[in-house]
């Protein structure tokens, strides 16, 4: 098979913050930017990529066990997706491929998930085998998780796999139910904007693990594996034993899960029914939830808070309209604005006379997910 060309979108939560890895519900869209990669095959069993502003990948086929020196690193996974590939029952095969991105790194726009979707992707093109979303998002959430060393949710895959605006219910770990909901912002008068905090929230890896970690603690007081099967009222039945035997951040964190999986609801049924002034008044108790009970806005560097500096600022210039969130696994990364059409270019350029040129950025949702097609 000649060369093969495959992209892959970023995402945004439209809502859900935290909650899929507790088998919570979101609301997630593709947006207009993306991994791009093209790949040919090629007849040994060396792997090797480029990608634009990194040093190239190389790596044997026949070795895909996870290496602890490739943490953190496109080389685990690289390694990764072609062993979840082999598990899939798709032979290893070298290939020389090249990837350029237009998913600011570090923004929280799912830069690792929209690479792994689109490396595999392009490996299922040349091998001439079709895989279901489900199963392609598995398969990069576990070169994330278990090779690159980031305790991630299925979401950010999901969504890339998917395309175009989904409600998600992760509570079957097996088989997620996925809503298709068609939705269009701008007739509603409103931009997308993501603004860049210019902290990369990989950084911050430790503290984002930590948010699930929790979550994860107090389901296991309970005598289960995710909080999605801890009633609510059983939490609140022994909130203080909780808060005696964890501390009162695991405590907060799993308040957070509940309050925002009502709040994914509200959310996904306002944007069925049209109805964006409630959507965005839900995504403002969304906010207020995520910084003061799951708290992942502040680092725990209190002299440093950027993402708290954007959301003051970006709220002061909403002036009541509007909204304005953490975007993401938080402590850094994007902030995310839904702004009035008819304040976009002042909103804009306030930002971007902060924080730089081009740190505030309006996107547009992506119709389609992960695919390849042939040279």
């Amino acid at each position: 098979m000649s060369a093969v060309r495959a992209f892959a979108p970023g995402r945004t939560e439209l809502a859900g913050n935290h909650t899929d890895h507790q088998g919570g519900r979101v609301v997630a869209a593709a947006v207009d930017c993306g991994v791009e990669i093209v790949l040919a095959r090629r007849a040994s069993s060396v792997a090797r990529l480029e990608s634009e502003g990194f040093a190239p990948v190389e790596i044997d086929v026949g070795d895909l066990a996870a290496r602890a020196d490739e943490r953190n690193t496109t080389a685990a996974l690289v390694r990764g997706v072609i062993a979840g590939l082999g598990a899939a029952g798709v032979d290893p095969f070298g290939f020389e491929a090249s990837a350029k991105s237009t998913v600011p790194g570090g923004s929280g726009l799912s830069s690792s998930a929209a690479f792994e979707l689109a490396l595999a992707s392009a490996l299922l093109a040349q091998a001439g085998v079709v895989l279901g979303p489900v199963q392609l998002a598995r398969i990069g959430q576990a070169a994330e998780r278990d090779y690159f060393g980031k305790p991630c949710g299925l979401m950010d895959q999901l969504a890339v796999a998917l395309g175009g605006v989904a409600a998600i219910d992760f509570s079957n770990e097996d088989e997620p139910a996925v809503e298709r909901i068609s939705f269009d912002l701008e007739s509603m008068g409103y931009a997308l904007c993501l603004i860049d905090t210019h902290c990369d929230h990989s950084l911050y890896t430790d503290e984002y693990a930590q948010v699930a970690l929790d979550m994860f603690a107090v389901a296991r007081f309970f005598g289960a594996g995710r909080l999605c099967q801890v009633p609510e009222s059983a939490f609140f039945d022994r909130l203080e034993d909780v808060r005696s035997a964890l501390g009162d951040v695991p405590a907060l964190r799993a308040l957070h899960y509940y309050q925002e999986n009502k709040l994914v609801d509200k959310r996904a049924e306002a944007l069925r029914s049209g109805d964006f002034p409630a959507f965005l008044e839900y995504a403002r108790r969304s906010a207020a939830s995520s910084a003061a009970y799951l708290q992942n806005v502040s680092t725990a560097d209190r002299k440093s808070q950027p993402a708290m500096v954007v959301l003051a600022l970006a709220d002061a210039l909403l002036e009541g309209e509007g909204a304005v969130r953490i975007h993401g696994g938080g402590f850094g990364g994007t902030v995310q604005a839904f702004v009035p059409r008819d304040r976009l270019g002042h909103f804009t350029r306030c930002i971007d006379g902060h924080l730089g040129e081009g740190s505030c950025k309006a996107y547009g949702i992506f119709g389609k997910g992960a695919q390849a097609q042939c040279l």
